[in-house]
């Protein structure tokens, strides 16, 4: 059986992988970029829990990252499209389905990337803190 902290990831990335661009979870990015726009879900750091007793519970504040890439003339457009339809997607169901208790994207700080011999990459991480609920850090 999956922990909490997978089941959360696995769900946000189910979400990322509606949208029309191509979502990876913790992979290398492919040598090409689609044309419309990449997406990696990595897992992020759970950090420190708050912790309630009686019954015990680990209150974490994940903060997980969405790298977000396109490539193309007209990448700044594509960007804000990625990033808007990314905002879309999580505002839609904010706790994915009762995966988790809420989920707060943060803004994206763009950067733009040269390519020797081809368009040039728009990228930036997103980073997205994810609160949830779990018995057991380990669970």
């Amino acid at each position: 059986m999956p922990t909490t902290r997978e089941t959360v990831l696995t769900g946000l990335h189910a979400r990322l992988s509606t949208l029309s661009s191509s979502a990876l979870r913790s992979d290398l990015p492919p040598e090409r970029v689609p044309p419309d726009g990449l997406l990696i879900l990595r897992d992020g750091e759970p950090g420190e829990p708050e912790v309630t007793l009686s019954p015990v519970a680990y209150h974490y504040q994940h903060r997980a990252e969405i790298e977000a890439v396109v490539q193309g003339t007209d990448r700044d457009a594509a960007f804000d499209a990625l990033c808007a339809s990314i905002g879309t997607a999580i505002a839609a169901d904010r706790t994915l389905g009762g995966l988790c208790d809420w989920i707060e994207p943060e803004a994206p700080r763009p950067v733009d990337l040269p390519v020797e011999g081809a368009a040039s990459l728009k990228a930036a991480i997103i980073p997205v803190i994810l609160h949830y609920t779990t018995a057991d850090p380990l669970g």
